[in-house]
């Protein structure tokens, strides 16, 4: 077996630069897209179903793409043309979503957008798996972490920068988006396209018959990078879980019309309906004798190395908490901080701004703490680092409710700002050292599932929760929030790392 060369720390650098211009483009998304939905005439009931793209969209795309990439061999490489593609498609979006002309077409979009940073970012991951030995691997994530928690920042605040330093103008007429805002997209579509394109350029894939030599494989000369695997897909039992699946998702979707339930939870109802009608048929199929595609990716889905399973778990539990974070900041920093729930008062914008810089401090954080992880993994172990940040995360949550001053919330952050960073670093890690290399992109798609179903829970489960059982208080969400990643931390424990430990 020929041995995977490591790469210095520019190569490292080169490779995850592409990362600046993804997490530019989801941070003017996540900071502003709200503003312009309702510059166009959205109430604020209508943000949320109008922010279904983005589960939605990952959900779909991530493991799809992961299946084509894996299977795609030409002049630019094996992921590249993804990130080409993603790059072009991402960048035209954000030149034009500021610019929207109604509503309808804002939320358009935002689907279009979405779907194109996940075209970009799922190859990029398994990029890592692909280019580094197994020893490297917690390095060349955390180098992403770096340019996501640096990027966030950035873009976050670029509307405000500006405003204030550029003077550009910061409000405008009735149903026209401002200019800080438009101009903020501009810049963030150039910065997009530029630094993927500096990825695409200056970093040389690995060929399939180099993959197989890494992998001591023989040379057998196929041009295709992921022959095709020989597998027996058990039509019968995937049948018959589909039947189910499908009348459990009719019969919960059902139960929630009737019952007056979340309608978030239409969303979990609904996938578990559409899960079902895959199952079937993919089943069909494979007694057709169609063997690629649907077929292949539900029967990769149903046979996950169980260190996968493992860490999914986990995932749930940390993802559910820092939706938690992301869906309740705002409101219990202002109630429980600031003392005011009305967003007319001077004490709640007061305190919406420094939710902002809040979260521009876990970001922060996580940028330094990226650089520290590969040590500390290498001196104990990924699982142990990931479950030491999992808990300081988790306190970090919790300490929200005990901290009275608003300004100790920072120590809230950093804590948060450490789990952030591991999420971002160790589980890819992990993952990428466990699953088939053949299959690095699907199951790297897959494993967005267990983020965004804890989004969906979230959304559904803290809306219910925050109404009844806390009565309004929002603060307590994040408590709950900061338990579950503690339990996220507990169950890590669990996952057998079959890689190497840095």
């Amino acid at each position: 077996m020929k041995a995977k060369p490591r790469l210095d720390f520019w190569q490292l650098w080169n490779m995850s630069f592409g990362y600046v211009g993804i997490q530019f483009g989801f941070a003017l998304q996540n900071a502003n897209v709200s503003r312009i939905f309702e510059t166009l005439g959205a109430s604020i009931d209508e943000i949320p179903i109008l922010w279904i793209a983005g589960p939605v969209t990952g959900l779909i795309v991530q493991p799809i793409v992961g299946y084509y990439s894996d299977r795609t061999w030409n002049r630019l490489g094996r992921r590249k043309p993804f990130f080409l593609a993603g790059a072009i498609l991402a960048s035209l979006a954000l030149f034009i979503m500021p610019n929207s002309p109604a509503l309808w077409f804002a939320a358009g979009m935002l689907w279009i957008l979405d779907a194109s940073i996940n075209i970009t970012m799922e190859p990029m991951r398994a990029f890592v798996g692909d280019m580094l030995p197994d020893e490297q691997r917690t390095a060349g994530f955390a180098m992403q972490t770096f340019f996501i928690g640096a990027s966030s920042v950035v873009g976050s605040l670029m509307p405000w920068l500006l405003s204030n330093v550029f003077q550009v103008a910061n409000t405008a007429p009735a149903g026209v988006v401002p200019d800080s805002v438009k101009w903020s997209f501009i810049l963030g579509g150039g910065v997009y396209f530029l630094t993927v394109m500096w990825t695409v350029f200056r970093v040389k894939e690995y060929s399939p018959e180099e993959q197989q030599a890494f992998h001591g494989e023989e040379n057998t000369g196929a041009a295709d990078p992921a022959a095709e695997p020989s597998f027996e897909l058990d039509a019968r039992r995937n049948t018959l879980a589909g039947l189910g699946l499908l009348v459990g998702g009719v019969v919960f979707t059902f139960l929630i019309r009737s019952l007056g339930w979340d309608k978030g939870l239409y969303i979990l109802s609904c996938g578990v309906a559409a899960y079902g009608v895959l199952q079937l048929v993919a089943a069909w199929r494979y007694r057709a004798g169609n063997r690629g595609g649907l077929v292949e990716i539900v029967y990769d889905l149903g046979h996950m190395p169980s260190a996968m399973r493992q860490l999914a778990l986990a995932q749930v539990f940390t993802w559910f908490a820092l939706f938690a974070f992301f869906i309740y900041a705002t409101g219990a920093v202002t109630s429980h901080h600031f003392g005011s729930s009305d967003p007319q008062s001077a004490a709640y914008n007061e305190g919406a701004n420094w939710v902002g810089v809040l979260m521009s401090v876990y970001n922060g954080v996580a940028a330094l703490v990226a650089f520290v992880l590969p040590v500390m993994a290498k001196r104990t172990s990924r699982v142990f680092t990931h479950v030491v940040c999992l808990v300081i995360g988790g306190l970090g949550l919790a300490s929200m409710y005990v901290f009275r001053d608003p300004k100790l919330l920072i120590v809230s952050m950093v804590g948060l700002g450490v789990a952030w960073a591991s999420l971002l670093t160790l589980p890819y890690a992990i993952l990428s050292s466990v699953v088939p290399y053949r299959k690095m992109g699907v199951y790297m798609g897959m494993f967005n599932f267990f983020i965004v179903i804890p989004q969906i829970l979230a959304a559904a489960v803290l809306g219910l929760l925050v109404r009844t059982v806390f009565h309004g208080q929002a603060i307590l969400a994040l408590v709950l929030g900061g338990a579950s990643m503690v339990v996220a931390a507990v169950l890590m424990l669990r996952v057998k790392d079959e890689g190497r430990r840095t």
